[in-house]
């Protein structure tokens, strides 16, 4: 199978031991494109062959020969365009990969002083959050979600997932990644958990405890994901208390009952001994009342969570919502909170008006100047 990027990690390796190359010069290579590309303006995706030995020193001529002869640039997608929101608190990147495809990356901007712990302020500073998609497009049909209306195309390779960080660091340094971009992360599995490894790996050197995977709920592979990568932190889309609520609004909700994912989010748990963060989109008259927070805080009064309670944001004419008031957000994280003791937060909006915020990205992008605005808490920074 042909290599799609230098950061498959997996492909790479084996193609080395294959041509008889020490695997040992792969973290190597990464470090120097890592450093390189973050940090100058030379163009990744020019007309001219990338110049191996120029960028990447000290190598044996066996790996430079290979090297020129599967990769022409040092990265198989390219930056098409970006896109900043007018307070310069989020940024999205447009990101054309060697099919021709496009997927969305958001960098979300986050003064870590203002998440608390233990009720004081967290030490740290400014920093940023990336949040990657792992897949063109989705099949999920989530039907709040605008990426669910492209269907599902294609899914990334690890390196493809790798190289939006690669992208991104040219514009901030990346403290947290989500996989909270387009695409259902563990219906990618391999490649997502390959690409994980990659980030907590030289040159990127992320925590784990920095890196959230958000799902629907794919039961089976909730089931290894602790095994496969401990101190993962877990995002579950749940967005409804009830079964047949979770069926209407997201469809992929009927191969994975509700009674058998809070199972495995049970188990999951109790081997990992993490928090887990409860993603709930609130749309109004659907899922938003009184009665439905009581209902979620019966369904998590036994679990370890934070609910992130998220405001509709618009998808223009395909939306078939409308937004919660703020009213009714603050009655039912008050039920939450009040009444069953459970961690409760509001998603702050970002990146709205350059369609980047949470449900929002699809391959259409408007074009927003540059403005100035002061960071914001990160949720990340309130689950662990």
């Amino acid at each position: 199978m042909k290599i799609r990027s230098v950061f498959d990690g997996g492909e790479l390796r084996s193609e080395f031991e294959k041509n008889g190359i020490d695997s040992k010069f792969v973290p190597i290579i990464w470090k120097h494109l890592f450093l390189t590309l973050r940090n100058t303006n030379i163009k990744s995706n020019s007309d001219s062959d990338w110049e191996w030995e120029k960028y990447v020193p000290s190598l044996p001529c066996s790996a430079y020969s290979f090297l020129r002869s599967k990769f022409k640039t040092p990265l198989s997608s390219s930056l098409h365009s970006v896109f900043h929101s007018s307070d310069n608190v989020t940024s999205k990147l447009l990101i054309k990969l060697t099919n021709g495809a496009f997927v969305e990356a958001v960098i979300m901007r986050y003064d870590t002083r203002l998440g608390k712990y233990g009720g004081k302020p967290r030490p740290g500073g400014l920093r940023a959050t990336l949040c990657i998609s792992s897949q063109v497009g989705c099949k999920m049909g989530c039907k709040f979600c605008a990426t669910g209306t492209m269907g599902f195309k294609s899914n990334l390779s690890s390196g493809e997932i790798v190289e939006q960080l690669v992208h991104a660091s040219s514009f901030a340094q990346i403290r947290n990644v989500v996989f909270m971009g387009m695409g259902e992360p563990l219906n990618n599995y391999s490649a997502v958990v390959e690409s994980v490894r990659i980030m907590t790996g030289s040159p990127f050197q992320l925590s784990l405890k920095r890196i959230t995977v958000s799902t629907v709920g794919i039961i089976h592979a909730i089931n290894k994901l602790h095994n496969d990568v401990p101190g993962l932190n877990l995002a579950v889309s749940l967005h409804a208390p009830a079964q047949d609520i979770r069926c209407q609004i997201m469809p992929a909700a009927r191969a994975f009952p509700l009674e058998k994912l809070m199972d495995s989010l049970q188990e999951y748990q109790r081997k990992s001994l993490q928090k887990i963060l409860i993603e709930y989109i609130m749309l109004d008259g659907v899922n938003d009342e009184e009665q439905h927070a009581h209902l979620l805080g019966k369904l998590l009064e036994t679990f370890e969570v934070v609910v992130n309670l998220i405001p509709f944001n618009s998808i223009g004419t395909l939306s078939q919502f409308k937004s919660t008031s703020e009213q009714k957000v603050l009655k039912f994280q008050k039920i939450l909170r009040g009444t069953y003791n459970i961690r409760t937060t509001v998603r702050k909006q970002m990146g709205e008006d350059i369609s980047g915020a949470c449900g929002q990205l699809v391959v259409s992008l408007p074009d927003k100047s540059l403005g100035n605005a002061n960071p914001l808490t990160d949720i990340e920074d309130l689950v662990i």
